[in-house]
This record gives structure tokens, sequence and C-alpha cells, in this order.
């Protein structure tokens, strides 16, 4: 069975700087593959789901 895709709006607190980025949902979780913002942050983010 293929899992669904997803597009992610993530937008980091520390920089203001925006990513767009698809992925797949896997159960609970989505995969998209985004480690850290441009400014080294790893954890201090909004993210919302989008309509694909």
């Amino acid at each position: 069975m293929e899992t669904a895709r997803v597009k992610i709006a993530i937008r980091c607190n520390l920089c203001g700087e925006k990513f767009v980025l698809r992925g797949r949902r896997d159960k609970d979780r989505i995969d998209t593959g985004f480690k850290q913002c441009l400014c080294n942050n790893v954890d201090d983010f909004d993210i919302q789901e989008l309509a694909l």
C-alpha cells in the first residue's frame, strides 16, 4: 500500500525563513527529509499542512 502525499509549510521561529515541502504521511508522522534551517535551528518551527 502506498503512503499519502502531503504538502507542508515550515516557518523557522528564529530567523523567519519559510520552506514549502512535499512529503509522505506514514501513520501519524510526515517525512519530508527536512533536518534544519539555514540558521542551524533544528527544533523551533511552526509546521502547517497545506492542501496538495
